[in-house]
């Protein structure tokens, strides 16, 4: 399978299964804010990675990423409805906490920059 096939089912994957799971999924479980980050799609099509960012508190964090592994089967029911493929991957979701890291490192940069100034005034 050439890279830039793989790169085009990765993102359409990507665009899917965000779409599913803001319209379709009627979990209640489901109460944090939910951004698929990345889909990785093995070669052979078997499985798809699905990374996913949940923002929220730790509780509500949890239940939702607990919903959402259990609705893998649907996401996958639903992927093979709406996207062409020889075989309709199994869905892995993964927790995703790069954003969070991101928003770590900026506040403490943040914090450094205030120090600094602090200290030279």
């Amino acid at each position: 399978m050439a890279k830039y096939r793989s790169g085009r089912i990765n993102e359409e994957m990507k665009r899917e299964i965000s779409t599913i799971i803001q319209n379709d999924i009627k979990d209640p479980r489901l109460s944090a804010m939910i951004s698929v980050t990345k889909v990785d799609v093995t070669k052979d099509l078997r499985y798809a990675k699905v990374y996913v960012s949940i923002f929220g508190d730790e509780e509500s964090k949890n239940s939702t990423f607990e919903a959402l592994k259990g609705s893998a089967g649907f996401i996958r029911r639903e992927i093979g409805h709406k996207i062409n493929l020889r075989y309709t991957p199994e869905i892995l979701i993964e927790l995703d906490n790069t954003i969070e890291q991101g928003m770590h490192i900026d506040a403490l940069l943040h914090k450094i920059k205030e120090k600094e100034h602090h200290d030279n005034e």
